[in-house]
This record gives structure tokens, C-alpha cells and sequence, in this order.
């Protein structure tokens, strides 16, 4: 598929997606959790609550400002507001075409392929099989993570962060496989620096899919509490993190992109990780 390094009004890197004849519901309602007592503190992975769980991270929830807050992004990071999250688990990394491959039997990935790069060239739609094929086979409730969780889990815990873990761009390599460095491909997960609290390649690599519509005007009416987006569906998935083929600007931490639902097949900067809320 044709890849589109252009901007326009917020970042673009590609187009993808899935059809629109099938919707899978979001399989867990954030919002029923209630009276979670919410301050502002940094996420932690020693929490009482927060049990081991292999490849995952625990991040004890907490408020952040959500969006740009260095001045630099685009229209749909603003403005910047003020948002609280429960606490929950979330991949160390991105999904691997081996776990694909476990699960659904076939490997859709088109840049580099092997056991340990990340799944590539997934739609939605498919990320969405694969979390409830994997949900029957280990009897979890894994799920995509709402944009919100996204960004204070790349944030460290809703640090100011620019990239996810460090703030200096002459430092971004040792963080993020990019335009930079990438030389046009994929690379295998955890092989660059963690953020703060242990998470890989959330800048850069694949772009990943989380669960949100996307609407440009959301920031100014988002809700304060477990935000999940727009009530009203939009032909529009988001996706966060920038890619392998990503300028720095592209793999800030709250950096947004979307993808139309309405182009079929998935681009090869797509795959996802994931996310589990405590029991």
C-alpha cells in the first residue's frame, strides 16, 4: 500500500482500515468502576493491587494533562486537559508475529518477519479477533488500551515526557526505531531503552491501534474519568506511538493519527500491544 509521509492538520503517516459492517463492542466499561480515589502521582509497578503478570507492566493509576504541552503539536493534541485513569496492566511491548501467529495461524506482517518483531500490517477489525481469540485460550479479558491509558502509560505514569522516555530528541534513538534510524523497516521488540516504568518501543517501531474513534474536536469535551472518545462512531480509528517510518515529530507521546475505516487492507506501520484492567 501507498504510504502518505505527509500532515495535514495533524499527522499522517498512511491509511488503512476495516470495514465498517462489523463493530466489536469495547469489552470492558471503564466507567463502571467508580469512587476510584484519583491523585496525581507518578505510575508505579510495586503496588499492593498490581499482581505479576508476565509481559506486562502494572501502572497504578492517576490525573495527568493529556495532550500537548509543549507547544509544538498539532490542532487535535489541544488543549490540553486535565484527565484521571484506573489502574491497569499493559504490554511491555508491542504484540510479536509469534503471539499473532499462536493465535491466529497465520502471519499478516509485511516488513521484517520473525518471531520477535512486532505484528505488522493489522487492521482493527483483526486486532479485535485476535483479542477474543486469546481471551477464550487464557480466559482473560484483554483489550486494546483507550487512547487516555495510552498516552499516561508512554508518559511514565503522565510525566511531561515528549517522546516515551526522555524529553531530548539527540536522545530519541536510544528510545525508538525511527526515520532516523530504522533504515525502512521493523525491528525486533525491547531492543531499544524502556521508558521509566519498563515499557518498549512506545515510540516508534509500528504504530498501535487503541480503542478510541477519533474526533478532532474531542480534547475540548472530553470527560475527566477514563475518557474512552466520542460517543457518536466516526469512520476513524486512532492509532498512537509514530513508526519506523515516522519523523520525531511523528513519535511524540501525544501525537495522534487515524486511520479511515473505509480504505480496505492494513498498512505495514500497524500493529498494536495490550491491556489488561485488575480483577
Amino acid at each position: 500500500m501507498k504510504v502518505l509521509k505527509t500532515v495535514i492538520g495533524y499527522s499522517l503517516a498512511g491509511f488503512v482500515i476495516m470495514s465498517c459492517s462489523s463493530i466489536f463492542l469495547f469489552p470492558y466499561n471503564l466507567k463502571a468502576e467508580e469512587n476510584h480515589t484519583k491523585q496525581h502521582h507518578p505510575a508505579k509497578t510495586d503496588s499492593p493491587k498490581g499482581k505479576k503478570i508476565e509481559g506486562m507492566v502494572f501502572v497504578k493509576g492517576g490525573c495527568f494533562q493529556m495532550g500537548d504541552l509543549f507547544g509544538d503539536g498539532y490542532t487535535g493534541e489541544r488543549p490540553a486537559h486535565e484527565v484521571c485513569v484506573n489502574d491497569f496492566y499493559i504490554g511491555e511491548r508491542e504484540v510479536t508475529q509469534k503471539e499473532w501467529e499462536a493465535v491466529m495461524g497465520a502471519n499478516p506482517s509485511v516488513s521484517n518477519t520473525g518471531d520477535n518483531y512486532p505484528v505488522d500490517s493489522v487492521e482493527w477489525e483483526d486486532a479485535q479477533k485476535f483479542i477474543e481469540k486469546l481471551n477464550k485460550k487464557r480466559g482473560r479479558k484483554y483489550r486494546l488500551p483507550t487512547e487516555a491509558e495510552w498516552e499516561y502509560a508512554a508518559r511514565s505514569g503522565g510525566k511531561k515526557e515528549k517522546f516515551a522516555g526522555t524529553n531530548s530528541e539527540s536522545e530519541l534513538g536510544e528510545y525508538a526505531w525511527y526515520d532516523d534510524n530504522s533504515e525502512g523497516v521493523t525491528h525486533p521488540v525491547k531492543e531499544k531503552k524502556p521508558n521509566v516504568i519498563g515499557l518498549y518501543d512506545m515510540s516508534g517501531n509500528v504504530w498501535e491501534w487503541v480503542y478510541d474513534f477519533y474526533d478532532g474536536d474531542y480534547y475540548a469535551t472530553s470527560p475527566k474519568d477514563n475518557p474512552t472518545g466520542p460517543a457518536t462512531r466516526t469512520s476513524y480509528h486512532i492509532l498512537r506511538g509514530g513508526s519506523w517510518y515516522s519523523e520525531a515529530r511523528n513519535v511524540r507521546t501525544t501525537d495522534r493519527f487515524w486511520s479511515d475505516v473505509d480504505v480496505a487492507g492494513a498498512d505495514s506501520l500497524f500493529g498494536f500491544r495490550l491491556v489488561l484492567s485488575p480483577e
